[in-house]
């Protein structure tokens, strides 16, 4: 259960279900057997980010922290985490137009986060990308390997969560 609104007598859960994505189970108090029924959550999403990296505790993390910051700032704001472990797979399931940013590890195994970024830039050229690492990189050697590369949005890990979001966000608006 990620969230309770109570509108007098009835209790709007958010919680993941089966039943599609924006929406919500909702129980009334007024009914003796607590009746339920599934509503279209009202609220929409901002934009959409994908985080692709080899590491599952990152990306679960990640993903956590940004989707917990969404109660605390304005609704219109929201972002809509996606996941990947793996770039290959990241790759093939891309959809074009459909992410505002992708944080990219830079470091993974069977392609590395620049040439993931570089095949998914020649698919949509609209996306923003943030690389990830947990090590020191040399700008210049990179400049010349991968001349196409906008190197300017760069996450040092470890990062704390808010420095995530508060990057992230700079990033998306």
């Amino acid at each position: 259960m990620d969230q309770i609104f109570n509108d007098n007598t009835i209790y709007r859960i958010r919680t993941k279900c089966d039943y599609g994505p924006d929406q919500m189970i909702v129980y009334s108090l007024e009914d003796p057997l607590y009746h339920t029924g599934i509503v279209k959550d009202e609220q929409r999403f901002w934009k959409r980010i994908l985080i692709v990296d080899d590491e599952a505790d990152v990306t679960i993390t990640f993903k956590a922290g940004i989707e917990e910051s969404n109660y605390s700032n304005d609704a219109n704001k929201r972002i809509e985490v996606y996941t990947s472990n793996n770039p290959v797979v990241a790759l093939s399931e891309f959809k074009p137009n459909f992410y505002d940013l992708l944080l990219v590890d830079i470091n993974m195994p069977r392609m590395n986060g620049f040439e993931l970024s570089e095949k998914i830039l020649a698919i949509d050229l609209n996306v923003k990308v943030c690389f990830m690492s947990s090590v020191e990189i040399n700008r210049e050697a990179l400049r010349e390997i991968y001349p196409s590369l906008s190197l300017g949005c760069f996450i040092r890990k470890p990062v704390t969560i808010d420095n995530l979001i508060k990057q992230i966000r700079s990033e998306l608006d």
